[in-house]
């Protein structure tokens, strides 16, 4: 008897429906094709021990099963419940007419009991446009392709669950979310907030500027001075997600298996990577191709902590992504792209010791080992970095002080403005929405200079030798400046405190 039940197969942030086709014949046998990995061949052993201790059994007979498309790669231990399904079907111990209509995957423990499974939101998604019925999965998946509308969900806790689905014994009730109403739950309350800041307003200052246009920055200052505190609350001034990319961060990470038992995303995400991290952990890859890092910060903050602490082919690894805001990995039989459109944040000391140009320490390290220290990053990926300032200590007076300081939700509202001015620009353009994403050629369109402001950029790059690379990064930081500021055009002032953001462009920095 030849039995078809339908699993699916996830490669990058993408389903592929996959057919198992069950064959039983007589003799003695199990035979798995289709290009299945390990953890796929070893099922039989665990669909053996669950269906014994629920009171079925593993047919004497030869089996073989097909996993169609057959030249495609399948991995993962997904497909136990599929593989299990299709063996009761047709070995005649269970009567199921309808199972072509539904997707089913879920990961079987020996006592017939189910763990939950990898990217549950894109295999819903593709179980919808190809016009399957319903979605037979781990419970513990149940609510993220739940988000799907128009596909009926069942969340099951172990085989015996959907075995008395199909025979008629148990009504099961899907899962049902209301997607909109997930999507509208928002944090009045950030967990980090701006307001317990004491001090630091122009950094403040700079981070709005950095948030409203989506601007890369880096933080410089010695150990102590509040780095890693600011960066954290990064996240509570960038504006709420849209509904479109909500969708994208909750694949992504469906997809990685870190959704647990949440639906849909609705909060920015926020990465922060140790330093000992490694180029494929970073950007993604391996032999079955995961989302990294960078992908998991799409439409978020990744913060990198003492940058020049990461492996240099680290940080190298990161310059196509940043510019390309998607990660490309090549393998001998298929190519997976992940999105990576983040926010960079990072933050350094300014030399060895942490204490150069601080006139309150001594600095310790020599010439030499500042040159080590600073060539650690390239010149290349500072050119992706818009904004550097300078971090100093906050002085005693301001730490004492009990005022409250100004909130992020109030921040958020500035940057939120300044971010609709910006997409009202760039909606006839394609894949643009924000001034940090602007070309050479729209940022002679938007940031045309009037003789005062080009005067006095000329004379800035002059007196505080500016390199070549600062000039597009000046225009494009003084035009979120502007949109802040509710002005049409970038004027003088603008440019002004747009130069004051490029510390490491100065003589004294890099050499």
């Amino acid at each position: 008897m030849l039995v078809k039940v339908y699993g699916s197969a996830v490669f990058g942030v993408e389903a592929t429906t996959i057919t198992v086709e069950v064959h039983m014949d007589k003799g003695i046998g199990y035979h798995l094709v289709g290009l299945p990995d390990n953890a796929i061949k070893g099922s039989s052993y665990r669909i053996a021990a669950a269906l014994k201790n629920n009171g079925l059994a593993m047919p004497g007979k030869k089996i073989t099963i097909n996993m169609a498309p057959a030249d495609l790669r399948k991995e993962g231990s997904a497909y136990d419940l599929t593989l299990a399904m299709g063996i009761l079907v047709a070995s005649n111990q269970i009567n199921a007419p309808e199972i072509e209509d539904y997707i089913i995957m879920g990961e079987l423990s020996l006592d017939g009991s189910l763990q939950p499974i990898r990217g549950a939101l894109p295999i819903a998604i593709k179980a919808k446009e190809d016009g399957y019925k319903g979605f037979f999965l781990p419970i513990q998946n149940a609510k993220e392709a739940a988000i799907v509308a128009g596909l009926d969900v069942y969340g099951v806790e172990n085989l015996q669950d959907v075995l008395d689905f199909f025979s008629g014994k148990r009504k099961l009730e899907p899962t049902v979310i209301d997607t909109r109403a997930e999507f509208y739950k928002t944090l009045d309350f950030p967990e980090f907030d701006f307001s317990d800041v004491r001090g630091q307003e122009s950094i403040k200052r700079c981070m709005e500027i950095a948030a409203a246009g989506g601007h890369n920055i880096i933080l410089i200052g010695p150990p102590g001075a509040g780095k890693t505190m600011l960066a954290k609350r990064v996240p509570s001034i960038l504006p709420p997600m849209t509904l479109r990319e909500a969708l994208e961060t909750t694949k992504i990470h469906s997809v990685a298996g870190k959704l647990k038992e949440v639906g849909l995303m609705n909060q920015r995400p926020f990465r922060s990577p140790h330093h000992t991290i490694s180029n494929v952990a970073l950007v993604g890859g391996g032999s079955y191709p995961q989302p990294g890092e960078i992908s998991m910060a799409h439409n978020g903050v990744l913060f990198l902590d003492e940058l020049p602490e990461f492996k240099r082919d680290v940080l190298e690894v990161m310059r196509q992504p940043l510019e390309d805001r998607e990660v490309t990995i090549s393998r001998a039989k298929f190519t997976v792209t992940y999105p990576s459109s983040f926010m960079l944040v990072a933050s350094m000391n300014p030399s060895p010791s942490g204490f150069f140009n601080d006139p309150g320490m001594p600095n310790t390290s020599s010439p030499h080992e500042m040159q080590r220290y600073m060539s650690k990053i390239s010149g290349p990926l500072l050119d992706r970095i818009d904004i550097h300032i300078e971090v100093t200590p906050v002085p005693f007076e301001k730490l004492a002080d009990d005022r409250k300081a100004e909130s992020s939700v109030e921040i958020r509202k500035r940057v939120t403005a300044a971010r609709e001015i910006q997409t009202l620009r760039f909606q006839e353009i394609e894949n643009i929405h924000y001034n940090a994403q602007m070309s050479s050629k729209l940022i002679r369109e938007f940031c045309a200079l009037d003789e005062q402001s080009k005067q006095l950029l000329k004379t800035a790059m002059e007196r505080l030798n500016l390199s070549a690379r600062a000039y597009d990064r000046i225009l494009k930081v003084s035009r979120t400046i502007a949109d802040l500021d509710n002005s049409e055009k970038v004027i003088s002032q603008h440019i002004a405190e747009a130069i004051q953001y490029r510390s490491l462009d100065r003589e004294g920095w890099l050499g």
